[in-house]
């Protein structure tokens, strides 16, 4: 019975001893920490036999034996802690350096960096290893937003541009037109006064343009009446018939081809909504062509079954690295700026939010002597 009372005893003060070393070393390196824990149970077992050796009757060569083996188990110990440790410890400080890459990634001071952590190593203990790798798959989420962040505040800073450029040059012609009828130095006043009205018609296309686009961003499509069957025949032929005059002037031969089909190509939609989105394409088209080109606008149903538009144009391609931008809020191409009847560079953005907000997509590609936007809407009932 003394001898289980002093092996508690024994135990319980190197319990406390190692409990006091933790306990200072709390601030110190983890790898410290780990060795502390793993060396009190081997000291408290160490010292606990120890004490009864020496009150036990037993033999020189028992206490060597046992001697060697508490020598060997702390050694023993001490090797596997450390390892363990140094372990633990890689992995602490990579993901310190994942949580410092992920605070960069949300400040956005990381752009081009290309020495950001990929997660913790396989050496790593598998929680470290799992959290490190949550946490890089949140840093590349933080860097994807981050990055549209970015294209989004560039593209209203280009919008406010090019606003600023479209609405003070038509009104600094409707003062002047305004201050020459006053002092009567117009001579041709009709004239002058039509001028005005095709500039004020110009306008009021720019502020239903900007007023459009604020609404499919602001996801408003809801609030309009409940969408039924459209044909795209019909509404490729009237937006044909629309465009053909500004063709003609021009010199710009506008073909339409339609497929014949059954149901007339009927998609679920709303028929003002796709004919501006469509007119958007087919005005864009005539207007880059040059004269003696052609704008051909084809309709038809794909083997999967959707409906699709295609509108050619033979405006010569667009450079590879502008393919992605062409439906960026304000993004016109260099020749156009300046023109008399220059958009806005919001007519590509609100066709691909209205076929988006039909449940379709829009591309655009580059075909022979210029490049082609295709529609793809999903069938709806004929």
């Amino acid at each position: 019975m003394a001898v289980l009372w002093t092996t508690v005893a024994v135990v319980l003060v190197t319990g406390v001893l190692g409990a006091g070393v933790l306990q200072a070393a709390r601030h110190r390196s983890l790898l410290l920490s780990i060795v502390v824990a793993a060396l009190v149970p081997v000291a408290g077992v160490s010292a606990a036999v120890a004490v009864n050796v020496n009150r036990m009757l037993i033999s020189t060569h028992d206490t060597q034996v046992v001697s060697a083996a508490l020598i060997s188990a702390s050694l023993l110990a001490i090797g596997l802690s450390y390892v363990l440790g140094r372990r633990v410890a890689s992995g602490s400080r990579e993901l310190t350096a994942a949580l410092r890459g992920l605070s960069a990634s949300r400040d956005g001071h990381d752009a081009g960096r290309t020495d950001a952590p990929a997660g913790v190593r396989l050496s790593a203990p598998a929680e470290l290893t799992a959290l490190a790798t949550e946490l890089e798959a949140t840093r590349s989420t933080l860097r994807a937003s981050r990055d549209r962040e970015l294209a989004l505040e560039r593209s209203r800073r280009e919008l406010v541009a090019f606003m600023s450029h479209d609405l003070r040059t038509p009104l600094a012609g409707l003062r002047a037109l305004a201050e020459g009828l006053e002092d009567d130095v117009i001579e041709d006043r009709p004239a002058a006064l039509r001028q005005m009205q095709q500039t004020v018609g110009r306008m009021s296309a720019l502020v239903d343009d900007l007023f459009e686009l604020s609404r499919l961003n602001a996801g408003l499509s809801q609030e309009q009446p409940a969408r039924r069957p459209v044909s795209l025949v019909e509404v490729v032929h009237d937006v044909a018939g629309e465009a053909r005059e500004t063709a003609r002037r021009r010199g710009v031969e506008l073909g339409v081809d339609v497929e014949a089909a059954g149901d007339r190509l009927a998609v679920q939609g709303n028929s003002d909504e796709l004919a501006r989105a469509l007119s958007n394409l087919v005005g864009n088209a005539v207007r880059h062509t040059p004269a003696g080109g052609a704008v051909q606008v084809a309709a038809r149903r794909t083997p999967d079954g959707r409906a699709q538009v295609s509108v050619t144009d033979g405006c010569g391609g667009i450079e590879d690295h502008d393919l992605e931008r062409v439906f960026d809020i304000g993004w016109r191409g260099q020749p156009e700026r300046g023109t008399d009847d220059a958009g806005a560079g919001l007519g590509l953005t609100i066709a691909r939010g209205v076929v988006e907000s039909h449940a379709g997509s829009l591309t655009v590609a580059n075909v022979g002597g210029g490049c082609r936007f295709d529609v793809r809407l999903p069938a709806g009932p004929a």
